[in-house]
């Protein structure tokens, strides 16, 4: 007998939560947090932004897109795609932390100065507040999910 193997502890199964069960759960929760960028996006070009040129459309084309990419990320497009689904749900996610990024920049520029010659007056703080959550969750929830599946993958993705 080795001591090598006397010195190791068996790890009991199921203890730890693999890496891929990590990269699955942020995948999930990025999603969802995707999810509540594009509803509140949807709620504020209903209630106030739709008559406002270019950031109406911009309010909704977000809502079109959050959506979209949350719908890919929900779904097992690795089962039905294979490898290809694999790729298609990390570049959902790179789209994701790339939509919330250009959304959370824009609200900064338009709260401080002009943006497409809109200026943010603050009507819902509340709103705000939670697209602003929203958005750096999915960021880092989104990264992660791409850094670990990267990680883990033997494959290039």
């Amino acid at each position: 007998m080795q001591t090598s193997s006397l010195l190791r502890r068996p790890r009991p199964s199921g203890a730890v939560a693999s890496p891929g069960t990590w990269a699955l759960a942020a995948r999930f929760a990025g999603a969802l947090a995707l999810v509540v960028v594009g509803v509140v996006h949807l709620q504020q070009y209903l209630d106030l932004y739709s008559t406002i040129p270019t950031i109406g459309t911009l309010f909704l084309l977000n809502f079109a897109g959050a959506a979209s990419l949350a719908i890919v990320l929900l779904t097992p497009v690795e089962r039905w795609f294979g490898r290809r689904g694999g790729a298609l749900a990390v570049l959902a996610a790179l789209g994701g932390v790339a939509l919330c990024a250009i959304a959370y920049a824009s609200l900064e520029i338009s709260e401080r100065s002009s943006l497409f010659g809109f200026h943010e007056p603050g009507y819902d703080t509340t709103a705000i507040a939670v697209t602003r959550v929203a958005e750096i969750a999915a960021v880092v929830l989104l990264t992660a999910y791409v850094i670990a599946r990267r990680r883990t993958s033997t494959s290039r993705w």
